[in-house]
This record gives structure tokens, C-alpha cells and sequence, in this order.
């Protein structure tokens, strides 16, 4: 089979529904050599999935990815300015300017997330904002996908994409947006910090608008390492555009699940990484260590 690679996950620290020690548990029950966890603006998850690949992995069997995904604002190519995620692995967690800006964004996510929530409740639907903020890690970003669950929970809803699809996503009614930090001081924020960055699921145009191609050039040439290019958002003809544009711009190619747990109906491994892609990303790292 070969050595599985999986480097986009997210834990409970974020909008995902296992723990991190369960999700490296899950890895290795789902016979994975590898995983990254990145959750959105936080390293809270780092220390316990840490612990979690020393007690339930052989030593040297396993590998941990400490990450984190960052929700970035960026030109489109086309006269807008969207959002765009930016996987951003083995960097400093203790950078200043990156402990700042995280810090931010958790708050804003937070604020944002109890705003929603407390409109929702004003308009009749079953939800406790205040319980909503109360039952989260306290570095916890939060996110919609808290709410989301929340009104499955209640019965609202029947799953997470039918809360998106009717109230949370972008044309939503109950929809807040939020500042997010700009592409480009992200990459600078991550290099500094001996870090690597790759755009996830770039050209996944199920999701919303997309950046041009010329635009993913440019961001090459201001430090961006990787595209994430087997991800269950794009289709064969995606990948294979994708697979093009990361051998022209020199981008280390990626592939990864995006896994959630139950949040999402993605299975953990789903799609992975080729594993000279991760022996590159390391090379660019000096912030932080793999964890084996």
C-alpha cells in the first residue's frame, strides 16, 4: 500500500469533532504513516496530539505534523479581493507576530461565532449563545460548524451541510463575516517563523470564488511552498490542471482529506500526500520539529 500521508486535519481545538488525541488515534487505526493537525489559528491541539503519538504509536512508526490553517484575505485575479486558506506547517509557535495575529482571530471567530448565535436564538431557534461559548476549548477559535451542530443537536437540521446550505454559508441569512489576515503577511508571518505554507484546496470552486492561476504564481514568488492538489473537493480535471501549475512554479504538490471527524463525510486518509512532497516541506522547516 505504501506509506499514507495525511496533511490537513482538524481536531476539537477548531471545528472538528474528535479530540487530538483521538485524532491521532484515528490515524493510526486508519493505518496512516503520517498526519498533520491544523487546526484554524490555533497550536492548542499541538500538545496533546504530541503526548497522544507517544502513548498509541510504535516509536518511530508515526509521524505528527504540527500545523495550523489560516483564513486569509487575497486578490482573485479578476478585480476582488476573497478568502483563501493557507496550511502553514512546523513553524514557531511562539513567534511574536504570529501569537498576535492568532490571537486576533480566535477573538473575532469567537465574537463573531456568539453573534450569530444570539440571532439565531432572537428569531425563535433553539440555541443557548452563551452555552453555545461556554461548551468550547478555551483557545478555541470556534466557528460555524459549532452552530451548525448545535442546531442538529436541537433538531433543526438534519446534518452540518443542510445548517450551511439553509442559514450559516456566505448568502445565508444568519452569515457574519469576518477580517481575515492578508495572503501575503501570512506567508511572511510563517516564514519568519520557520514555517512552510500551502494554499489549500485552491481551485475548489464548490466552495466559492477561487484565485486565477496567475495569481498562485505570484504568491510563489513571495514565499508560498506547496499546493494542496488531492483534496475531495477537486475533480480528476482539477488535480491535473493543478498538478501542471505546481511543476511550472517548482510547488511542492500536497494531498489531504480535510478531515473533521462526524463535522464533515470525509474519511480520515481519504486523499494523501506523495512522500517526498513532506521530506520537502521539512527541508524548508526550522521553526518546529515532526514528532515521531
Amino acid at each position: 500500500m505504501g506509506v499514507r500521508i495525511d496533511l490537513h486535519t482538524h481536531s476539537t481545538e477548531s471545528d472538528g469533532t474528535d479530540t487530538p488525541a483521538e485524532l491521532v488515534a484515528t490515524a493510526v487505526a486508519a493505518g496512516l504513516d503520517a498526519i498533520a493537525i491544523t487546526d484554524h489559528d490555533t497550536t492548542a491541539g499541538w500538545a496533546e496530539a504530541e503526548r497522544a503519538v507517544r502513548e498509541l504509536a510504535q516509536p518511530g512508526g508515526f509521524r505528527l505534523v504540527p500545523g495550523a490553517e489560516l483564513s486569509c484575505s487575497c486578490p482573485d485575479g479578476n478585480g476582488r479581493t476573497i478568502t483563501v486558506h493557507l496550511l502553514a506547517y512546523l513553524f514557531a509557535p511562539d513567534s511574536a507576530a504570529l501569537v498576535a495575529e492568532q490571537s486576533r482571530l480566535r477573538a473575532e471567530r469567537r465574537t463573531r461565532l456568539h453573534e450569530m448565535a444570539r440571532h439565531m436564538a432572537a428569531d425563535g431557534f433553539p440555541i443557548d449563545p452563551d452555552g453555545l461559548m461556554a461548551g468550547l476549548p478555551p483557545d478555541s477559535p470556534g466557528g460555524r460548524p459549532h452552530l451548525a451542530r448545535a442546531l442538529v443537536d436541537a433538531g433543526t437540521v438534519a446534518s452540518v451541510n443542510e445548517a450551511f446550505a439553509r442559514f450559516l454559508g456566505g448568502s445565508g441569512r444568519y452569515y457574519l463575516p469576518r477580517t481575515d489576515t492578508p495572503v501575503h503577511r501570512a506567508i511572511e508571518m510563517i516564514t519568519d517563523a520557520g514555517g512552510a505554507t500551502v494554499l489549500a484546496h485552491p481551485f475548489a470552486t464548490a466552495r466559492g470564488p477561487v484565485v486565477s492561476e496567475e495569481v498562485v504564481a505570484e504568491l510563489a514568488e513571495r514565499g508560498l511552498a506547496g499546493i494542496e492538489i488531492d483534496h475531495p473537493d477537486h475533480d480528476p480535471a482539477t488535480r491535473e490542471r493543478l498538478r501542471g501549475l505546481a511543476g511550472e512554479l517548482d510547488l511542492i504538490p500536497t494531498g489531504s482529506s480535510d478531515y473533521h471527524g462526524t463535522n464533515k463525510t470525509i474519511r480520515i486518509g481519504q486523499e494523501t500526500t506523495p512522500p517526498d512532497s513532506l521530506d520537502r516541506l521539512i527541508d524548508r522547516c526550522t521553526g518546529s520539529k515532526v514528532i515521531c
